[in-house]
């Protein structure tokens, strides 16, 4: 199975997905289930990618219960422009993020910030605690570049179902710049959240655009991707990751918050909901 190589930063000849949805229409998500059924994958030099972006999910059952987390002041969605990525490290990455109770313009704004810094550094995905903000907020756009494709922005999301298929892919991450290694994830996942208005909605999502929700949830529960790696894989970065944290104690003058060298595993599942 041949896996990219090109995850989070993707490089500027990335053209991986026809538009899906965008931030900009009021009712995004209305139809979603028509979407099911007519979006596809789109590629000019991958004509065989024609698969569904939406995964059929099985009969509903109940969700697993979880404590609801605290909602976000107006002083936790605070920001300056431009945005700059917090890089591993730093402890932001490590907390959990609170729940968005405020559509405002404040909040469409950030999201506009965002999408700003991730393209200017060539990624696909970005969550808020990777610009210094714990709040459930997350924007992507697989296509990789401003005016291509569609902006995608997820408020408060949740993992309803995942599928008991699970699949390699080559990861990267803009917190974890120039590193890039094997991550094994659900292919599809169901997920309910917020759109930019606030407006409740569930949808199914597989392959490239599931496994960049997957990455980027992971952020807002303070999980980062080398957790999921294998300690084989892992032993491939683990020089690249001692490398930031030293990076970090010369910039900070404080000591490493995590060393990889004592890495232990985290459970694969965390912040999971039902298998489908």
């Amino acid at each position: 199975m041949a896996v990219c190589n090109c995850f989070l930063q993707a490089p500027p000849l990335s053209r991986l997905l026809s538009p899906v949805f965008s931030r900009r229409a009021t009712n995004l998500f209305a139809g979603y289930t028509q979407l099911k059924s007519t979006v596809m994958f789109s590629s000019s030099s991958a004509a065989n990618r024609t698969g569904p972006l939406t995964s059929p999910i099985r009969a509903e059952v109940k969700r697993v219960s979880r404590k609801e987390s605290e909602i976000a002041s107006a002083s936790d969605l605070q920001f300056e422009t431009p945005l700059k990525i917090v890089e591993y490290p730093d402890p932001i990455l490590r907390a959990k993020s609170k729940r968005i109770g405020v559509f405002d313009e404040n909040l469409k704004n950030l999201a506009d910030a965002m999408f700003d810094i991730m393209y200017k550094t060539d990624g696909i995905g970005l969550s808020a605690p990777q610009v210094g903000l714990n709040v459930q907020l997350m924007v992507f756009n697989p296509a990789g570049e401003s005016g291509e494709g569609e902006e995608i922005v997820l408020v408060n999301p949740k993992i309803n179902k995942y599928s008991d298929k699970l699949v390699p892919f080559n990861e990267g991450c803009l917190s974890f710049p120039g590193i890039y290694a094997d991550v094994v994830r659900p292919q599809s996942v169901k997920i309910d959240a917020r759109d930019i208005t606030g407006a409740k909605f569930s949808i199914s999502l597989s392959r490239l655009p599931a496994r960049i929700f997957q990455h980027e949830y992971d952020h807002l529960e303070g999980v980062l991707f080398f957790d999921r790696m294998t300690d084989d894989v892992l032993d491939t970065i683990r020089e690249e990751l001692e490398a930031l944290e030293k990076k970090y104690e010369e910039k900070t003058g404080l000591p490493s918050p995590e060393k990889a060298q004592a890495r232990q595993k985290r459970k694969a599942g965390v912040g999971f909901g039902k298998r489908r």
